[in-house]
């Protein structure tokens, strides 16, 4: 709804024939009325910028839970190196996304595959473009998510100037684009284009199951894929071989840290919370939407946890807390991309054919002895495009109108036809291909290269030792001294290798 304006020529005319001056009180109220206004549109202005730089500061805390969960998820001798990457991966990442990332994601106006404004910021703040410095600090949390799923699938095995190459090129490039696809008003797929909807719907991810889960998790297929699983990951049968991470604390730790960034990630994506749908004044307005996105986030991750539990309990017999959190994880991210515009008990029905979807997925890489330390492809890339095909499935319409206006399609089961799904079909499909084009090729030269996978002695040895100095942890072995035998450290160039792990 409009500000309402004032004229004192409009309003002199309701004073009286005793008024002294009537054009001038008529003045001096107007002028009285405009400076409230005023007021508001600050206050507005503050408000919204304020829950923006909350929830990035929400979404940035995950970054802290993918350090401990991929650091609980690996071998001890690991631990240092794993930690390292993901430090790394926030700061290549916002310099990187500073420079160009912002820029090729939102600089609008452009095209409809690549952004070409903002570059450095740039002309930010944009009142025209309604883009300001926490526009911008958000968007980064979210391109570092990406990057720091891909480091889990490749974890163990990759040489460190990898992670910073991949890392650069995937928040500087290869997510950005997807994300001015999907989320810029000039994206030839977004259903915020009011100008050419794609099969008149266009796409509805709204915090990024597709743009950033799918993205992150088919990044690191490839480079899971192209350096081969962890020696002994699978025996000269073929046979799976588990290589359990050393802290079950860490992953649990981990996945809180990340349950409670989500509520950054998913509400967060609605950018302003001070917005009313119907007249001022109503009790319901953006912020009970953005309520509302909190519990179906909530609903579908503790469904799949609780699916994931009884479902690994029936397969092999045990109550694995380590499952549990990648199922609850797994649950969040499929929900991302509907969480705005589903009902709470369709975050249910996400949550457990997500669980469903994860576990199959990763049937399936045992079968193709496909390795990957953190279930990051499985669980990001499987259950993030289950997230995509149940939002063309379950969104309201509604809840769609709220979010992205009249005109765009609603769920093939909510009664809104096949365009949605249509659309989300397609994107699945395109994002599949460019992150397939971009980073395949990428892994592969750096494989050829030789820049991409450490050494088998420096593989056997552990990454701490080896390349970081030593490992993350100072320990003793009580058993050893009752015998009289001390554990020495052994230095990095020591041609003996390491019993311990």
């Amino acid at each position: 709804m409009a500000q309402p304006s004032c004229s004192a020529a409009q309003l002199a005319q309701y004073f009286g024939p005793n008024a002294t001056n009537a054009a001038a009180a008529a003045s001096l109220i107007c002028d009285q009325f405009t400076a409230v206004s005023m007021q508001y549109k600050d206050t507005k202005h503050a408000v919204d910028s304020t829950y923006l730089l909350f929830s990035a500061y929400l979404v940035f805390s995950m970054q802290l839970g993918f350090a401990m969960l991929c650091a609980g998820s690996v071998r001890a001798k690991n631990t240092m190196n794993i930690m390292l990457t993901n430090v790394l991966d926030a700061a290549a990442g916002g310099l990187f996304y500073y420079l160009f990332g912002f820029a090729f994601a939102f600089g609008v106006p452009s095209n409809g595959f690549i952004g070409r404004h903002f570059f450095g910021l740039k002309q930010v703040p944009s009142e025209a473009q309604d883009f300001d410095y926490s526009n911008f600090l958000y968007q980064w949390a979210f391109a570092i998510a990406a990057a720091g799923i891909t480091s889990g699938s490749i974890a163990e095995r990759t040489q460190f100037v990898a992670y910073l190459i991949y890392s650069s090129f995937l928040t500087g490039f290869v997510y950005p684009v997807v994300s001015h696809w999907i989320w810029s008003t000039d994206g030839w797929a977004s259903a915020f284009n009011t100008g050419n909807l794609l099969f008149g719907s266009g796409v509805i991810d709204f915090a990024g199951s597709g743009v950033v889960h799918m993205v992150g998790g088919i990044a690191g297929l490839w480079g899971a894929l192209i350096e081969g699983p962890r020696i002994g990951r699978f025996d000269h049968t073929g046979r799976a071989v588990a290589l359990r991470g050393h802290s079950a604390s860490l992953v649990v730790l981990g996945t809180f840290m990340l349950w409670f960034g989500w509520y950054g990630f998913n509400p967060g994506s609605f950018n302003k919370i001070l917005v009313y749908y119907d007249e001022s004044g109503n009790y319901y307005g953006q912020w009970s939407a953005v309520g509302r996105t909190a519990v179906t986030t909530t609903l579908a991750g503790c469904t799949a946890a609780l699916t994931t539990l009884f479902g690994k309990r029936i397969l092999s017999g045990h109550w694995n807390v380590t499952d549990v959190c990648n199922g609850l994880l797994g649950g969040f991210a499929a929900i991302t991309a509907g969480c705005s515009v589903v009902e709470p008990w369709a975050a249910i029905v996400c949550g457990f054919f997500a669980s469903l979807v994860l576990i199959g997925c990763n049937k399936l890489a045992e079968k193709v002895k496909y390795d990957d330390p953190l279930e990051a492809a499985q669980l990001h890339g499987g259950c993030g495009a289950w997230g995509v095909i149940f939002t063309a499935l379950f969104a309201k319409e509604e809840y769609v109108k709220q979010v992205y206006g009249s005109g765009r399609g609603h769920g093939l089961l909510m009664g809104g036809g096949g365009k949605l799904l249509a659309a989300h079909v397609i994107q699945i499909l395109v994002i599949t291909g460019w992150v397939s084009a971009t980073m395949g090729p990428l892994f592969f030269v750096l494989n050829k290269m030789k820049l991409l996978r450490i050494s088998p002695e420096d593989e056997l040895a552990g990454m701490d030792l080896t390349r970081h100095g030593g490992f993350a942890y100072a320990y003793e072995d009580d058993e050893s001294h009752k015998h009289g035998i001390q554990l020495k450290r052994i230095e990095p160039n020591a041609s003996s290798t390491p019993t311990t792990e």
